[in-house]
This record gives structure tokens, sequence and C-alpha cells, in this order.
């Protein structure tokens, strides 16, 4: 088998597509980001992307959604492929574009090995207490129910590159990965020990489109008493909610920049429950010593991680906030005698694919 180094990376979010071409040294030798309006893959401009590479050994795809099936990174063949269609219920907002991009760079890069990365797998051992939910055990052994977490690649990214930066492998890591899609991941000895999205990547953080955290018993509320089918329930939960829902814009510094009332309280609920589930997360780790920014929003809105300092100072967090509204990843934010370090960190999704393809096939 050649030897693998050049790596074609494939990160189907729930707004964008991110291509990146990396090599054995993790180095970004090409890239382009493309938007995605409702799972639709713009194929033109992918093509172009993969016309104008050199070298490419292997492709990698980010796949949300791994099941109990896959914990690691896989080789896709026909086999994988029918499994990853099975979970598409579980993550309709993505499983299926990922199934569609891997087709198509297939189609436009014919014989290139293809290697599925999952998001699940990070988080695949973390404690009982933190991946059950209070159902029936028949339930949860019949239908795989357990909390499986998701954006495993950037907080396994994000927590290595703390440690690194900190030189210290037992800190106690909280990454905060805020983008159109948001989680938390306690994370210590490079283990995920609890996470905020659960079953699926709907739970958890109030998000650009996507609720969060709901009492289950306004979904039974609106089926029984307002008559909302199970159709609609869902496709407003993952498109039409958060703060979208709340304000009409899925951009939270958009929605700062506002003064209307259902502005300020959709910005006051995205932080409220930011700050809520950040502390929870601490619990989990027994205390915190790394606090960690990263995603679109995690870098680059500085007012965030301000409220964030300011609600948890009683952790020890505290920043420098003139570095706060400068900063630039990879950067540590704190003030020099702040108990606690926060960081900002570029996401870096890539980096794990790329390793984990050349480990698969004999690279580097």
């Amino acid at each position: 088998m050649a030897i693998v180094t050049t790596v074609m990376t494939v990160n189907c979010g729930s707004s964008s597509l991110k291509l990146r071409l990396v090599d054995e040294s993790d180095t970004v030798l090409d890239s382009e980001d493309i938007a995605v309006h409702k799972g639709q893959i713009d194929r033109e401009r992918l093509s172009r992307f993969t016309e104008r590479l050199g070298r490419v050994d292997a492709v990698a795809h980010r796949i949300v959604h791994g099941g109990d099936r896959f914990t690691g990174s896989v080789l896709v063949d026909r086999d994988v492929r029918s499994e990853l269609m099975e979970l598409i219920p579980l993550a309709p907002a993505h499983q299926p574009m990922a199934l569609a991009a891997i087709d198509i760079v297939a189609d436009q890069l014919p014989g290139l090995p293809v290697v599925a990365c999952f998001d699940t797998a990070f988080h695949s051992r973390m404690p009982d207490a933190a991946r059950d939910y209070a159902l029936p055990r028949q339930w949860r052994d019949r239908f795989g129910i357990r909390k499986y977490g998701f954006h495993g690649l950037s907080h396994e990214y994000a927590s290595t590159r703390a440690v690194g930066l900190l030189a210290d492998k037992d800190i106690r890591i909280v990454v905060c990965h805020l983008g159109a899609g948001a989680s938390l991941a306690a994370v210590r000895h490079g283990h995920s020990l609890d996470t905020t999205m659960g079953f699926t990547p709907l739970e958890g953080l109030v998000m650009s489109t996507r609720s969060g955290r709901v009492d289950p018993s306004i979904l039974l509320w609106l089926q029984q008493h307002a008559g909302i089918g199970v159709e609609e329930l869902a496709d407003t939960l993952q498109y039409h909610s958060g703060l979208l829902g709340m304000a009409g814009n899925p951009n939270i510094g958009e929605l700062r920049g506002r003064a209307d009332r259902d502005a300020r309280r959709a910005v006051d609920v995205y932080l409220h429950e930011l700050c809520a589930a950040i502390a929870a997360m601490t619990a989990a780790l027994g205390g915190l010593d790394a606090l960690v920014f990263t995603g679109g929003v995690g870098e680059n809105e500085s007012f965030v991680r301000t409220h964030v300092a300011t609600a948890l100072g009683y952790l020890g967090v505290t920043v420098d906030e003139p570095h706060n509204v400068g900063a630039e990843p990879d950067t540590d934010i704190s003030t020099p005698d702040a108990a606690v370090r926060t960081l900002v960190i570029a996401a870096r999704e890539d980096v794990p694919m790329a390793r984990d393809a050349r480990m698969l096939l004999g690279g580097s």
C-alpha cells in the first residue's frame, strides 16, 4: 500500500462545507468553504476545488453520527455506507449531506481510499453516568438510546491543542465549540467525560436554528393539544428555533447589534444557557483549569467570551479585555493571575481527520 501523506478533508457542517488539503505536517495546502442551503451541496464549486488539487492520497469525510457501531474512523465500503444511511434519522441535518459528499467526491476523485471520521467517536468512552438517560432499560437496550455527543473532532483537536499551549497534560478542560451548532465537552487526559449534545445533535445549548434542550412535555403537549404533527415538530426544532426562532436571525453577533426586545432576549437566553452548561461541565471534571473557545462564534465574538468570564468569575475565570477584543487564534486571553486559563483556539477538525486517514492507510 502506498504511503499516505496528503489528505483531502471534507467537513460537512449544518451551514457550510469545509474543504481542506492537508499534508503530513498539518499544513493546509489548499482550502475552500462552501455555504450550504437546506442541505444542498454546490457540486460545481466542489468540482472546481477537486480539479485544481495536486497530489491527493486519500479523502477523509466528517460524519456526524456513528451510533454504537462506529467508535473510530473506518474505511468506507458498501456495507459501511449502508450502515451510515440507517443513522440518518439521528442526524437529519447532517448525515444525508455527508453521504452525498462521499458520493460526489468519489465520482470526482475515483480510485482514492475514502475514510469516515466520526464526531461521536471522541465521546464513545464517556462514563455511564454521563451517557445514560433515565429511561426504561428495555428502551435503552432495544433502540440504542444514550447520549452520543457530537463535535468530537473539534473537541478532540481543541483540547489537545490546549494541552500543548499550556504544557500540562493533567489539566481539566471545558471546550466550547460555538458555531451554527454548539456544544461543550468536559475533557481530561484526552477523554470526554461529559458533553451537552445527546442522542442527536439537537440537545444542549441554544444554537443558530436549533432549540437545544427543552422540556419533552412541551412537545407532547403540542402534539396532543395543538395538533402539531411529528414532521412539523422535527422541522421546527431543527431549522426554525434557536436564535432564528426567537428573534428572526441566526447570527448572535448581528442580534447583539439590535436594540429590540426579541434580539435582547435571544442573546440573553443564549448566554444564560451557555454559562449554566459550562458550570455543569466543571462538575464532571471536579474543577476547571482551562476554558477553550473555538468555532465561528467562539473564535470571533469577544462579547460572548467577556460575558462568560464575568459570569464564571467565581470559578477563577478572568480575561484581559483588550487582549480578548483583539484575539486571534491560537492565544491565551487570561489575565496573568487568572486561576483558569482562557484560550481561543482555531477549529481544525481537518487535523484529526487527516491523521486518522494516515493511520488507517499506513501513512505517517
